[in-house]
């Protein structure tokens, strides 16, 4: 019997809390990890529903409207590094002409690219994902990244949770606190318990309302 609803996390701590209340699925970090983990857990259990959980940083102009351990959900998720490099720039996977998912597996007119559609909203602030392998560590690729994708929020494992949701047909939703700007790689003022603890009160609050 599938369960109602499986909570994604990354890593312990981003579930400890969740623990006593709801399913929760410790996939690891990073897309490969989550998208085998929850793979492996939809085949031998199924599942209603998904949800992602943790933490994330925000670029330049979404932390000045933010702010550290911010709550904010994800309207769409984007794999932000998956394509190419060329002399005029990045090229994503519309612009080389290879879809993600073909429109025929999604019973749907049009293929998906990077940008994956999201079902479920567990908190009222809602802005653009981006999922990267690697954490950005320098102003200079958070702006470019930012005005690029017009993400606001990077995390690196929302992608591939959504993904493997979109190829199972199941609902997924994405939540994160904000516990650092993406930028300057400055460990000092990362705020990882305060926004961990942030993400999983609101959703809390939101499977209680539900």
């Amino acid at each position: 019997m599938p369960v109602d609803l499986i909570v994604c996390v990354a890593t312990e701590l981003e579930g400890a809390l969740l623990r006593p209340h709801v399913p929760v699925l410790v996939t690891g970090i990073g897309a490969v990890n989550a998208a085998c983990a929850l793979t492996r857990f939809l085949e031998r259990d199924g599942a209603k529903a998904i949800i992602n959980c943790g933490i994330a940083g925000a670029y330049p102009h979404a932390f000045n409207e933010m702010g550290i351990a911010s709550v904010v959900c994800a309207e769409s998720e984007c794999y932000g590094d998956l394509g190419a490099n060329s002399p005029t720039g990045f090229l994503d996977l519309k612009e080389m002409g290879f879809p993600l998912i073909a429109a025929e597996k999604l019973a749907r007119s049009e293929p998906l690219f990077n940008v994956l559609p999201m079902q479920l909203f567990p908190a009222p602030r809602r802005a653009p994902f981006v999922t990267m392998n690697t954490c950005t560590g320098t102003d200079a690729d958070a702006l470019s990244i930012e005005a690029r994708t017009t993400g606001s929020i990077e995390n690196m494992e929302g992608a591939a949770i959504a993904h493997v949701a979109t190829l199972y047909g199941i609902p997924c939703g994405e939540i994160r606190g904000i516990s650092n700007r993406a930028g300057n790689r400055d460990r000092d003022s990362w705020r990882i318990k305060e926004a961990t603890t942030a993400a999983q009160e609101a959703l809390l609050a939101w499977l209680a309302s539900r």
